[in-house]
């Protein structure tokens, strides 16, 4: 299986370049991976660059773990970040998956001096 980097992952959800669209799908086509690492970057892109919400953001999270030809790392953990993410989009959707990612390797609490990140349950406030 092949593996996406974050400017194949934005065009596929921006879209705003046809040509490396096509590119991007017919790459994609037998089946890609998206690490974690990819899918923050390419998130962090749809909020500083486009402006995107975090609906948008939401949805488009929603968009990448149901696409046909695309497999997220860890999709379970990605799934419970983006639930906290939908609760409380204030925290970020990578803090979110920060937390899940410790979790599912069995490091927690994740010290935090985040104040809103804190408020979840497997964090530990830093003072």
């Amino acid at each position: 299986m092949h593996a996406v980097d974050t400017n194949v992952l934005v065009r596929l959800l921006v879209r705003d370049d046809l040509d490396q669209v096509k590119t991007a799908e017919s790459f994609i086509a037998p089946g890609a991976w998206v690490s974690h690492l990819v899918l923050a970057e390419a998130l962090w892109v749809l909020d500083s660059v486009y402006d995107r919400t975090a609906e948008q953001i939401a949805l488009a999270v929603d968009r990448l773990l149901n696409h046909k030809e695309l497999t997220i790392q860890d999709a379970e953990v990605v799934t419970y970040a983006l639930t906290h993410f939908k609760k409380r989009p204030a925290l970020g959707f990578s803090g979110c998956l920060l937390l899940e990612i410790a979790r599912k390797a069995g490091h927690l609490p994740l010290g935090t001096f985040d104040r809103n990140l804190s408020k979840l349950d497997g964090t530990k406030r830093l003072e």
